[in-house]
């Protein structure tokens, strides 16, 4: 049984309880008196009778386990101390720390957020090859409520927070910066892909948070982008918001999961703005070739319930094809999961952005051409380092994409 908590602006507050149901699903139940403030979802208001799901838990508890290779460090950490691993064991080890507002603990504790200090500086400037990844799970598995195949883990260092009075708050111990790694064996300089792309994003007027490369290309670390000030905001991805399970992140379309769903949760006054920055980040994927912009690597948040979700900085952004020349959308787009042709995106602009002809197509080519000042920086990056053909296969997806942009 786990306490789960929200964040609702003068702390964390216990807002109800979790606990299995049945063979495999799960049960969660509001703590009187019900309060609108608390809910845990914007899928999921407060009501008196308990939220029930037959198989696993619901999606916005299910949103923050770990995955992959950290998703692992834990079961052999842990699993013979509970003699199981399902999902509910996992949510109780990791809960205290997880992106967006919510927080979970043993049922009949408090909540306990601390996290020791590790130096941001140190993880950019050290040269601990191999040794980093071994060094940052061995420390940090346990307190890294995040989703994703790829290696990562949350550390904290508030002293290198961009917002200052997130950086003054004596209460702060949380943590405040996302650690991305990547497996040698599988894809080589993933996290120096990811800043190239994320460079693009920004270059091109997209919101990105804070972000770095290590010095050796082994780390790139992500300011949250959840925390304003001293509280945390609320953060939803879209399969949440879509009431689907992780594992059906790759079931849905651009049009209704992404574009529909936008309109439906984010209030008129904004839905145009959001709609058309959506629209551009759907360009950029498809023109790095980013074949896994699943329903998860999407996301809208909020500051509290009262307020209208806007959509989220920009993250998890890599040119896939880079190693799966075949590679294809992880969302269908008029029914189909090919890269779409410039007039495809064309209509998708004037039919879910509300753009005309001429402004969905200036945004596609400014897309070409952000991609093409970064050539010469990327290349020259790429050459020095041990895996320069992964840089030559992402220059060639960017100028194959400015080339059909011409045509």
């Amino acid at each position: 049984m786990i306490q789960v908590w929200t964040e609702s602006g003068d702390g964390h507050q216990a807002t109800g309880v979790l606990d299995r149901n049945g063979a495999s699903g799960s049960t969660f139940a509001y703590t009187p008196p019900l309060d609108h403030s608390r809910s845990v979802s914007l899928t999921m208001p407060s009501r008196l009778p308990s939220w029930n799901w037959p198989v696993g838990l619901a999606p916005i508890f299910e949103m923050n386990l770990p995955e992959g290779a950290l998703r692992d460090r834990l079961q052999r950490q842990f699993g013979k101390a509970t003699g199981r691993f399902d999902d509910l064991d996992l949510l109780s080890i990791t809960g205290r720390t997880q992106l967006g507002r919510l927080r979970y603990s043993p049922f009949g504790e408090g909540l306990d957020q601390a996290v020791p200090f590790q130096s941001v500086d140190e993880i950019l400037r050290a040269r601990r090859q191999d040794g980093l990844f071994d060094y940052l799970m061995e420390r940090y598995a346990a307190q890294s409520g995040i989703a994703g195949v790829q290696p990562k883990v949350l550390i904290r260092d508030p002293e290198k927070l961009s917002d200052a009075q997130a950086r003054q708050s004596i209460s702060l111990q949380s943590t405040t910066h996302i650690v991305k790694l990547w497996n040698k064996g599988e894809f080589p300089q993933l996290a120096a892909n990811e800043f190239f792309c994320l460079t693009a994003a920004r270059n091109l007027g997209l919101n990105v948070p804070v972000f770095e490369l290590s010095d050796d290309g082994q780390a790139l670390i992500i300011e949250r982008f959840d925390l304003s000030g001293d509280h945390w905001l609320g953060f939803e991805d879209f399969c949440v918001l879509n009431g689907k399970g992780a594992i059906r992140k790759y079931d849905g379309s651009i049009e209704t999961s992404l574009f529909k769903r936008l309109s439906q949760f984010v209030d008129p006054e904004f839905a145009l703005e959001d709609s058309r920055a959506l629209f551009k980040l759907i360009v950029l994927n498809c023109a790095i070739g980013n074949g896994d912009a699943h329903l998860k690597n999407f996301g809208l948040l909020y500051d509290s319930l009262a307020d209208s979700p806007r959509l989220s900085p920009v993250y998890d952004l890599v040119t896939t094809t880079a190693y799966l020349p075949m590679d294809q959308m992880a969302l269908t787009l008029d029914g189909s999961t090919r890269w779409p042709t410039i007039q495809k995106l064309i209509e998708l602009g004037q039919r879910r952005a509300g753009l005309t002809a001429k402004q969905a197509t200036e945004q596609i080519e400014a897309t070409a051409a952000a991609l093409l000042d970064l050539r010469a920086e990327l290349t020259t990056w790429f050459k020095a380092s041990p895996n320069p053909e992964i840089g030559a296969a992402m220059v060639a997806r960017w100028e194959a994409w400015a080339q059909l942009c011409e045509s």
